[in-house]
């Protein structure tokens, strides 16, 4: 595996550490209050392109993630597009100039 294979391994783990840590948390409220609170927390403090890296492991496999974020993933915004996370943050992809021959 390489260096940026397990960084985004690594990425994925803790992705789906920190979302089960809120459910944990939220384990002792009512369920729907565990569902509301676990959506809000994601949504208020998780980055667009976090949000969208959780959506793309929730829908490949969900196998790991605790049943109250399953639950909440609902409630939870999901980015359309990296493009949409990216430039919600400020972050813009170069444009290529008119004419010119793409990067590769």
């Amino acid at each position: 595996m390489s260096h940026d294979e397990d960084h985004i391994a690594g990425t994925r783990e803790k992705l789906v550490r920190m979302a089960n840590q809120i459910a944990t948390f939220f384990h002792s409220k009512p369920r729907e209050e565990g569902i509301t609170g676990v959506a809000e927390h994601i949504n208020k403090f998780w980055e667009p392109r976090m949000r969208r890296q959780f959506f793309e492991l929730l829908d490949g496999d969900a196998e790991d993630f605790d049943e109250l974020v399953i639950a909440a993933s609902a409630k939870i915004k999901r980015p359309l597009t990296s493009e949409q996370a990216d430039k919600s943050l400020g972050y813009a992809r170069p444009v290529e100039a008119e004419g010119a021959v793409p990067r590769k």
